[in-house]
């Protein structure tokens, strides 16, 4: 298996686990448990999802930036990476 390939696997694996969060959110407020208890849960879902995130960023900035073939691309990686990460914390 090919580091890509295991690298996807990895972030299979850990979206599985945030489906099961979100899962898990679900059900608590479906069964009407405390804003405390939901709360936690919300909370545990965005870390694994920013720690998601993190992890993909940083895959983009190893791959795309600095293993560009040229400057243009690498310029070009950077930008595309400046908007999202934008759109992600505005």
């Amino acid at each position: 298996m090919s580091k890509t390939d295991t690298d996807k696997t990895k972030l299979r694996k850990r979206l599985n686990r945030i489906r099961g969060q979100v899962e898990g959110l679900q059900r608590a407020l479906e069964k009407g448990s405390g804003s405390t208890m939901v709360l936690q849960q919300a909370t545990a879902c965005r870390g694994a999802l920013d720690s998601f995130i993190a992890v993909v960023i940083e895959e983009h900035i190893r791959t795309k930036v600095m293993d560009a073939e040229d400057e243009v691309s690498a310029k070009f990686a950077t930008e595309e990476l400046i908007g999202i990460v934008h759109s992600y914390l505005t």
